[in-house]
């Protein structure tokens, strides 16, 4: 059976990128694939989160994994930290990884022009580590949305110079598991990008109705369109991707005729826009709110889901260590 793992970093609330990035389809591939999902709290030191955020943001995490249909049952989910045998591939992987190709990753580059004052070397090392999530469990799909796509490639190529270096067949090569659609780039709010939670343009699995509404009806839009038929810009393109994933089909189809004849108005279809988007997100949050509130159940899938993800990551690096000469006396 072939493994697949998706991780999500542990600053803050899901929101709807990561949601339908990936997450919703996870439920779907539970029963036919060997499944790793995990908290990436080691990840989130980037950011250094004040220490009494950091354990709540893991646990919200991990509730809303479980409220959006994960089965503990049927995959490993675990917090990457209770893992140690990632962080000892990471140092591992890491001599084998370049600065240059490291400093060359547009993600980087978008981070140091975004947060000039925090350029640390585990943003620069940042793929190398998500490197080693992968490689642990040598796994061959990655659910990633487009801007993961140069990380997924270093471990590509970190997997092959390990390969080649030391002269194994030890790590696939993994690739992008895009559900069997084109992956999914779901826009922020704010008119251009993404949505993301250090971009602040984000709606949460989290957010009650008003909440969801009041950010949809300040979206970025435009002074509408002038002519029959004229491109749409950017942000109001960026409103119809966000209404195709939780819009009935002939919604969309009536609201972009509109567009197309110049008959449109934005108000309408941001409020259309927003109870839609509540319809999806309340079924989802009434879960988070109780699972959040059942210690004993949250410290007994994180119990199971290290134990699964410890026993695969241990193996894999055993036989690192063994190839790159590694012995005990």
């Amino acid at each position: 059976m072939e493994t697949v793992l998706s991780g999500i970093r542990s600053t803050g609330h899901m929101h709807l990128g990561n949601y339908f990035g990936a997450l919703r389809n996870f439920v779907k591939i539970q029963d036919t694939y060997n499944c790793f999902f995990f908290i990436a709290d080691l990840h989130s030191l980037t950011t250094h989160p004040h220490p009494d955020d950091f354990h709540a943001n893991v646990k919200i995490i991990l509730s809303e994994y479980l409220a959006a249909g994960l089965d503990p049952e049927k995959c490993a989910l675990y917090v990457q930290s209770d893992v140690p045998e990632i962080s000892e591939l990471y140092v591992l992987l890491n001599m084998i990884a370049y600065v240059g190709e490291l400093e060359r990753t547009t993600t980087f580059k978008d981070k140091v022009r975004l947060n000039p004052n925090n350029v640390n070397a585990g943003l620069l090392t940042y793929p190398v580590l998500m490197a080693s999530d992968i490689l642990s469990h040598r796994a061959n799909w990655v659910p990633v949305g487009k801007d993961q796509e140069p990380h997924l490639e270093i471990a590509r190529v970190l997997a092959r110079r390990f390969n080649n270096t030391y002269g194994v067949e030890l790590f696939p090569e993994p690739y992008a598991f895009n559900f069997g659609h084109d992956l999914v780039k779901v826009p922020g709010l704010d008119g251009s990008g993404k949505m993301g939670k250090s971009e602040g343009n984000g709606i949460y699995l989290i957010d009650d109705d008003k909440t969801i509404t009041r950010k949809v009806m300040h979206a970025v839009t435009d002074s509408g369109p002038t002519e029959p038929d004229s491109e749409m810009s950017e942000p109001v393109a960026n409103i119809f991707t966000l209404m195709k994933l939780v819009s009935d089909p002939d919604i969309v189809r009536q609201f972009e005729a509109a567009y197309a004849d110049c008959s449109i108005r934005y108000g309408d279809l941001k409020k259309q826009l927003a109870a839609d988007i509540c319809k999806t997100v309340a079924p989802i949050r009434e879960r988070i709110g109780s699972i959040y509130n059942d210690d004993a159940y949250l410290s007994k899938v994180v119990a199971t889901g290290r134990d699964k993800a410890r026993a695969s990551a241990s193996a894999t690096l055993k036989l690192a260590q063994q190839a790159i000469g590694f012995r005990t006396f």
